[in-house]
């Protein structure tokens, strides 16, 4: 851990919310690999860009271009990859942006520590006074292994039955299916349409489009 560092106190969380009207937040879709994360969390971040919104969308194949391009898919590289993408996406959310990040993220303890450090209060005022918390929300898109596996859009199943892929995930790899999510859609059984239409209801419900 980095020494001789201090934290420079900035707008607190509830300052910028209200400046920029609106609420920041992470809304961050897991599930197995062709279950649909990319394309829900894609259809729900034009959503809500049409409602004056500002979203961004952090997809795990784009950041592997640049901010994790260092990373493979051991069980340390995915936990390293999770744990910048949280941290990345509480900045986003900390800026009053809603992050939507669409990742495998295969193992439950790494979910919860991203969970975490969203719910940990910030110091973001020079008194070192505690801020509002930053909302997590997990979406959890389900499905059976055996249809993501008929989807297959990349071939990647196919690789990894002939051994060309190691540590895939739902193959070779384990999914530790969240617990207690949020919301949680079977892809296989629901539209793209209607997932965003839940997801909208869940954050309508819990007032986290208004402030």
């Amino acid at each position: 851990m980095a020494t001789n560092i201090t934290w420079h106190p900035s707008l607190s969380r509830s300052e910028r919310n209200s400046l920029r009207k609106q609420r920041g937040m992470t809304i961050w879709f897991t599930g197995l690999s062709a279950s649909g994360k990319s394309t829900i969390a894609t259809a729900l971040e034009q959503h809500l860009l049409h409602l004056g919104l500002a979203s961004y969308r952090l997809d795990g194949d784009n950041v592997r271009f640049g901010l994790n391009k260092d990373l493979g898919f051991s069980e340390k590289d995915r936990n390293e990859n999770i744990r910048r993408i949280a941290e990345v996406a509480k900045l986003f959310a900390d800026s009053s942006t809603i992050a939507l990040t669409s990742f495998i993220s295969p193992y439950r303890a790494d979910r919860d520590t991203a969970r975490k450090l969203h719910e940990a209060a910030t110091p973001t005022k020079a008194s070192g006074e505690e801020d509002e918390s930053i909302p997590f929300i997990e979406v959890f898109v389900d499905i059976p292994v055996e249809v993501a596996e008929q989807r297959d859009p990349k071939g990647l199943y196919k690789k990894a039955r002939a051994g060309e892929i190691k540590e895939f995930t739902g193959i070779s790899a384990p999914y530790e299916a969240p617990e207690k999510p949020e919301i949680h859609i079977r892809s296989d059984k629901t539209s793209v349409e209607d997932s965003v239409r839940e997801i909208v209801k869940y954050l309508e419900a819990k007032r986290l489009l208004v402030l």
